[in-house]
């Protein structure tokens, strides 16, 4: 084992949680073969199969489940070494390792591109997550900072509100709601719906926004892209419930609209996310004071563009009985 990599370790690691290569693959932003090769590699080191296969199941070997537990604790060491070296290089020069609900990538980018080019030789490790793989990863301390509209419910996390969030209902810009307007909640659901899988934020939060009246949305397909989403929108497949920041785009082309109906949109909140018991690098600790500073100025004027009338990005106020959580919400800079 001697000569195993700590590529091949972790590649290994992620396959032996998902005991499943195509998804291994996926979260490593890695082809099939590739982490195939690198699980084979490993494999020669180890003189031993790690996984075998049982009709259309992966499992661990013996020496999987072995050297599983190795591999997780060698990892953590190096992540730890990794943020003992950035703590002591501040924040000029430290790495920001930071993930972000799916919904966040139409957005987060740019906030991140700002605060990088204030400061000089940040090093930057962004990953964009479905709401489980997000929580995972806070779990297994790979991320510092999560950035979610739906934090975990749980003490063991630090949560701060720092921008408003909007989910809106929208069609194709053809579609005869396009043109209504206080349109009621009955007549929407007369629609069908295209959406995002089941226990994903999206799925949550329409379920909420509909409250009772949910078991009515007829569900035409799940689907777990956005984009996806959005084409089969604009092709009149159905209607969608989604994220604001989602439809900017299409909505400033003219591809889809926002409609205009009673009660929407549902108002939420971006949250930014850490562990209680993280020691957070001063990158981190900065990028996330910039977010509670000014977030909200830069999402307020993207989330104009995809508004029915009505303010649709007034922060929610801080829900009574939420001692647990440390929320905040702060007011846009003017500019």
């Amino acid at each position: 084992m001697r000569h195993a990599t700590l590529r091949q370790l972790r590649v290994f690691a992620v396959t032996a949680r998902l005991l499943n290569f195509s998804r291994a693959a996926e979260e490593l932003h890695l082809t099939q073969p590739a982490v195939s090769a690198q699980i084979r590699e490993l494999e020669d080191h180890a003189g031993l199969p790690l996984f075998e296969r049982v009709g259309r199941k992966t499992y661990l070997t013996a020496a999987g489940t072995e050297l599983r537990h190795y591999a997780e604790a060698i990892l953590v060491l190096v992540r730890e070494a990794d943020e003992a070296m950035a703590r002591l290089q501040g924040v000029a020069g430290g790495k920001l390792n930071v993930s972000v609900i799916s919904a966040g990538d139409y957005f987060f980018p740019r906030l991140v591109a700002a605060f990088i080019a204030r400061h000089a030789g940040i090093t930057l490790e962004l990953a964009v997550h479905n709401r489980e793989d997000l929580l995972r990863a806070l779990a297994d301390n790979t991320v510092d900072l999560a950035v979610m509209v739906r934090p975990p419910e749980d003490a063991d996390t630090v949560q701060e509100a720092f921008a408003p969030h909007a989910y809106v209902l929208v069609a194709a810009a053809t579609h005869p709601l396009a043109r209504m307007h206080a349109i009621p909640v009955e007549r929407v659901l007369r629609e069908r719906f295209v959406m995002r899988e089941r226990g994903s934020d999206t799925w949550i939060a329409m379920q909420e926004a509909f409250g009772r009246r949910a078991r009515h949305v007829d569900v035409a397909m799940e689907i777990r892209s956005n984009e996806t989403i959005k084409q089969a929108v604009q092709a009149g497949m159905g209607i969608s419930f989604m994220s604001g920041h989602a439809v900017v785009p299409e909505v400033r082309s003219g591809q889809l609209a926002v409609l205009d109906v009673v009660g929407f949109p549902a108002r939420r909140n971006w949250y930014v996310v850490h562990r209680r018991s993280k020691r957070l690098p001063p990158v981190a600790l900065a990028f996330k004071a910039f977010l509670l500073a000014e977030a909200a100025g830069w999402i307020e004027r993207d989330m104009a563009v995809a508004a029915p009338p009505g303010d649709m990005v007034r922060p929610r106020k801080k829900p009574r009985g939420a001692a647990s959580q440390q929320v905040r919400t702060r007011a846009p800079r003017r500019r």
